[in-house]
């Protein structure tokens, strides 16, 4: 797992470390860590073009004791000042040691420019000629290296307004920042590598964690495993038009490890599963009959929502699951349906995981969309705390937050999931994760985990479909152990 500080937290973990240092040491184990990633990115240091992009504060300072550090190696290093205020020690250090000031032009003949112009300190729209800088840095044919945070990255976001760097690799150092994982910024960082400054000891709970492959742990059968004890898991799902979202879910929940899948719905969805997955136990019930959905049987969780439609109808049966003292994941037209009937929400003491993506999130939230996707992080947590739930954010960047719990990101996924019926997936899969007894937060962020990882092995770099994502789950299981 990969931890991720918010930018005062850094500051006051630096300052603290700071308090126990000869001045400059940090600035100095910072330079030393970038220079050594620049130099193994260049075929040789001797004599490759290196251009720095150098802004006023303690990042430009960075770059330029890098600078000096691949000037003594006999890299010919230019210095490119945004304006006419440096740090002084590190150009004085840059100059003596070979290197030299020079303008804008020389970006477009660089083997490597390093972006020192702002840093974690940053926020909102690059002004000139910063943004003149970068956008000269982005049509670079050599290779950028973003310092700490590519600029115009928000650090603890990654919100981008207007132009940034877009780098090919991002050095950062001490710990990583929640910019660096989350879209719109994470796109704009490449390869993200830590360099350690000593900082660990000075940090608090991280704020942000992205989930790795030890972190996702789903339960295993046993030897006295039988398929109640692995999880019976609900879903409501489904209508008399939409029936694919039934059949979908209930896929993801069959190879999502359920002991048992028992499929709640009208006559025409509880058909095509039926046809389609012959291991769950199927129930009919009339549109909104929430007493059926009681009478259908004990399970450990439900999930309920996919193409159930929104009418009465749907209320009645999200207002049913809700109802009950088990997990209940709730997503589609279910989040639809909520966003009507929040009260549904504050009495429930079992956990509830949401799955919206950012238009549902909108509605829930009565927020703008935009605003969301500019601010994932931030809209995410207000979600989890306002509606007492774990909620999983889709979306290019798909984020998993609790209250008072540190956002998880996942990094599994590929764009090829952006296509109908992949979510239903999900939500089925999650479900399954949760009836057979884990956390919701750790369940919604395995599932989340294992359903990027399968469907980057069915896309494999061709368009999928949301069968396919069912299909390769459990390769995605496998890869957890390493076979």
């Amino acid at each position: 797992m990969r931890y991720a500080h918010e930018v005062d937290k850094v500051r006051a973990a630096e300052a603290a470390l700071l308090a126990r240092l000869p001045e400059g040491t940090l600035m100095q184990r910072a330079a030393a860590g970038l220079a050594a990633v620049c130099a193994s990115l260049l075929p040789r240091v001797y004599g490759a073009d290196v251009v720095l992009l150098v802004g006023g504060g303690d990042n430009g300072g960075d770059a330029l004791y890098a600078g000096e550090r691949l000037a003594r190696r006999g890299a010919r290093v230019v210095a490119v000042p945004a304006g006419s205020r440096t740090h002084p020690a590190g150009l004085a250090a840059l100059l003596a040691a070979g290197g030299r000031l020079g303008d804008a032009a020389e970006i477009d003949t660089a083997d490597l420019v390093i972006d020192g112009l702002t840093g974690i300190g940053g926020g909102g729209a690059l002004r000139e000629p910063y943004a003149a800088l970068a956008r000269r840095a982005n049509e670079t044919p050599g290779l950028v290296v973003a310092c700490d945070v590519p600029s115009g990255v928000d650090a603890n976001s990654g919100r981008v307004e207007g132009e940034a760097v877009r780098a090919d690799v991002t050095v950062t150092f001490g710990t990583h920042k929640p910019g660096l994982f989350i879209d719109p910024g994470a796109a704009r960082c490449g390869v993200v590598e830590l360099v350690d400054i000593g900082l660990g000891p000075e940090l608090p709970d991280p704020d942000v964690t992205v989930t790795g492959p030890d972190d996702v742990d789903p339960p295993l059968p046993g030897p006295e495993s039988d398929k109640y004890r692995r999880g019976v898991v609900g879903i409501v799902a489904g209508g008399e038009q939409f029936t694919g979202a039934a059949v979908l879910s209930t896929g993801g929940a069959v190879h999502g490890g359920a002991g048992m899948v028992r499929f709640v719905s009208v006559a025409p969805a509880v058909a095509v599963v039926r046809r389609r997955w012959p291991e769950a136990v199927t129930t009919v019930i009339e549109p909104g009959d929430a007493a059926g959905l009681a009478a259908a049987g004990r399970v450990q969780a439900w999930v309920v929502g996919p193409g159930l439609g929104t009418g009465d109808a749907a209320a009645a049966l999200v207002a049913a699951a809700l109802g009950t003292d088990v997990p209940v994941l709730v997503d589609a037209d279910g989040l639809t349906v909520l966003a009507r009937h929040r009260d549904l929400l504050p009495g429930r003491t079992a956990p509830t995981v949401l799955t919206p993506h950012a238009g549902e999130l909108a509605r829930l939230l009565d927020a703008d969309r935009a605003d969301i996707e500019a601010r994932r992080l931030e809209h995410v947590r207000r979600a989890a705390a306002e509606l007492r739930a774990t909620v999983l954010l889709k979306g290019s960047t798909t984020l998993i937050a609790a209250a008072g719990r540190p956002v998880r990101v996942n990094p599994t996924g590929t764009s090829w999931l952006a296509t109908a019926g992949t979510g239903d997936v999900l939500s089925g899969l999650i479900g399954a994760l949760l009836a057979g007894g884990m956390a919701a937060l750790d369940a919604a962020a395995a599932g989340a985990y294992l359903h990027g990882m399968a469907a980057r092995l069915a896309a494999d770099g061709a368009p999928l479909a949301a069968g396919d994502v069912i299909g390769a789950l459990p390769a995605a299981f496998r890869t957890l152990a390493g076979t």
